[in-house]
């Protein structure tokens, strides 16, 4: 038996990053852009890096650029992070997994560090790979929190439950992380609401814009654990626009939607710092009258055009600015695939 599975990139659409301050948030995938792991039976437990995990280079210059892009660990620490949690978690919940060796492999289409949920993605098509090939299962609401803690308990990073949310759940998802609610049933609110919703949107992003984004949160982590007036006020105002955005995509009001994604924006830059380079791609896509917000905390924009002519003039001046434009595809993750004796892993 081989499982193949896969987890997409995500764009923060409104209410982010008020998913790790006890607020709102709508969120989509991106079918463009995915993590994928294969796993198949084997004596021994191997992880096996991927391509992007090489440690050749034909340059120093090649080797500066590596690290600048991809930092000095390569997704193996993931795998390892992820397998480690649901083993612990299976063994807590009292998941008896079979005594079967497996080797795992990994590969990602999600540029790196720019926003767009790449690391998560990898954590949770780890998850939902080892439940295909042990035939257990997490249950939705809840694999969200076992991809989290493999990232801040065993990685130490600084992370909401947005990104794994939905990638969990895939396709468009409203979120309510309220602090009584996750603290009495263990998970948020989650509800998938229907693609068709969404007006048009695109993402654009520039691979030099790369960085962690678990550093954005830092200071705006600290000053909302002190109780500093401007910083939970604004993550509450950030909040309210969730619910703000769903009302206006169920009454189709798109031109007031646009709007809200702006104010998600400019409220975000009111408390966290944003870097010269990512204000530029913000404004450059205003400038077309497109709406731009972020996806994560920096690098990738998302945002809404009107119509053909407005993405004309938004293709064209994001394209001589140098970043990367697409028009992605919105779609639920599909089911996990596994694949019997005989065929190629």
């Amino acid at each position: 038996m081989i499982v193949r599975e896969r987890a997409y990139a995500r764009a923060g659409f409104v209410g982010n990053p008020s998913d790790g301050y006890h607020g709102k948030t709508i969120a989509f995938t991106i079918r463009d852009y995915w993590a994928e792991v294969v796993l198949y039976e084997s004596p021994e437990l191997e992880l096996r890096p991927s391509p992007q995990d090489h440690a050749i280079f034909s340059s120093m210059g090649d080797l500066l650029e590596d690290v600048r892009r991809t930092g000095y660990y390569g997704g193996v620490r993931l795998l390892k992070a992820a397998t480690k949690t649901f083993a612990e978690y299976c063994a807590k919940t009292g998941l008896e997994l079979p005594n079967r060796n497996f080797t795992m492999r990994y590969s990602t289409t999600i540029p790196r560090q720019v926003g767009l949920g790449g690391s998560s993605a990898i954590i949770t098509a780890v998850m939902r790979g080892l439940m295909a090939f042990f035939e257990v299962a997490i249950p939705d609401q809840m694999l969200p929190n076992v991809v989290l803690g493999a990232e801040t308990q065993e990685l130490g990073l600084t992370a909401g439950l947005q990104d794994r949310v939905i990638q969990a759940y895939g396709g468009l998802v409203y979120m309510d992380f309220n602090k009584e609610h996750l603290e009495r049933h263990g998970h948020g609110r989650y509800e998938r609401l229907p693609v068709e919703l969404l007006p048009p949107v695109y993402i654009a992003y520039r691979d030099e814009l790369a960085k962690e984004s678990s550093t954005a949160h830092v200071r705006v982590r600290e000053l909302y654990e002190l109780g500093d007036k401007k910083v939970v006020t604004t993550m509450a105002k950030i909040a309210s626009l969730a619910d703000t955005a769903r009302q206006l995509m169920e009454a189709g009001k798109h031109d007031e939607l646009a709007a809200v994604v702006n104010r998600n924006f400019d409220l975000r830059a009111g408390i966290f710092q944003i870097r010269p380079a990512d204000m530029e791609m913000v404004r450059t896509a205003r400038a077309t009258g497109a709406s731009c917000s972020f996806c994560g905390s920096g690098g990738a924009v998302v945002g809404t055009f009107k119509d053909e002519q407005m993405l004309g003039r938004l293709r064209e001046a994001m394209g001589v600015a140098g970043y990367q434009f697409i028009v992605p595809q919105v779609a639920p993750n599909e089911g996990v695939q596994v694949l019997r004796a005989g065929a190629r892993p």
